[in-house]
């Protein structure tokens, strides 16, 4: 996957190298999924993944598969959520829709955006208070939308905030609060809950963004990156087996490393749950 970082960034990282020798402890399983596509964990460290057709497994914490959710119109999901208590989120851009399940993966909700004044949607999201985050590439507008009502709640244009119109978003995320945008040739921005931009963060990370505690995590190479929400900070956290892997998602106590067709189930180290 690409990634890029600052020169800032990378005087930092050099400063962090000598810190940076953990290792991880043997995999508790490997996962093989055909045309493996997302990868999301919940609160209970259940696996849930989709396959380029949009179908979506789930897998329990130890690896073994226990349910499977295949939708009736199918499509590539470009986004799969579960860290959320309640719901789980996914949308597909080529249907112009997105989904909410429950843990079981029985849909709750399956909607489009035709009657939500949204006109193409490249992005989404599942917020707070009933909210799905929306970025539309028709007007290069950051949408929070009102999923159980259909209703628009505010339209940030960010062409004029980011003074780009060539905004190529691959992803947006909301954690802990905060809205992240990721534009891979730029950077990734970091929003309120309101849609106001507080920061951009130097990090040109294309993956799908993982973030524990504090920190976001990225793979590059073959070692496990993190970046400090709080400090600014950038650590090179432990050398991988292999450069086989091409992105990360955490959970509570567990962590996947996702490769081609096959998903690598570690328990999460130490060195990673005790970071302050």
């Amino acid at each position: 996957m690409k990634s890029g970082l600052s020169a800032f960034a990378l005087i930092i990282l050099f400063a962090w190298e000598a810190k940076s020798q953990q290792s991880l402890p043997d995999p508790i399983a490997e996962i093989p999924v055909e045309y493996l596509d997302l990868v999301s964990l919940d609160t209970k460290d259940q696996i849930f993944v989709s396959n380029t057709s949009g179908d979506i497994y789930l897998f329990d914490s130890e690896g073994k598969q226990i349910n499977l959710y295949s939708p009736e119109r199918q499509g590539r999901l470009d986004q799969l959520e579960a860290s959320w208590t309640v719901n789980i989120f996914s949308f597909s851009a080529d249907l112009q829709e997105y989904r909410i399940f429950d843990r079981f993966l029985n849909p709750l909700a399956v909607k489009g955006f035709s009657q939500s004044e949204i006109t193409l949607a490249k992005a989404a999201t599942l917020g707070n208070n009933n909210l799905v985050w929306v970025w539309d590439e028709s007007d290069l507008s950051l949408k929070s939308l009102d999923y159980l009502r259909s209703l628009i709640i505010q339209s940030q244009p960010l062409n004029l905030i980011l003074s780009n119109n060539d905004l190529r978003v691959s992803e947006i995320r909301e954690f802990k609060n905060r809205l992240f945008m990721n534009i891979p040739s730029e950077g990734i921005f970091m929003f309120d809950n309101q849609g106001n931009l507080i920061q951009k963060i130097s990090l040109k990370i294309d993956q799908k963004l993982c973030f524990y505690k504090e920190y976001l995590f990225w793979i590059q190479g073959e070692y496990l990156m993190a970046f400090s929400l709080s400090t600014q900070a950038i650590l090179k956290m432990a050398l991988l087996p292999n450069q086989e892997f091409e992105y990360l998602q955490m959970g509570q106590t567990r962590m996947t490393l996702i490769g081609k067709n096959k998903i690598t189930l570690y328990p999460l180290p130490f060195w990673i749950r005790n970071l302050r």
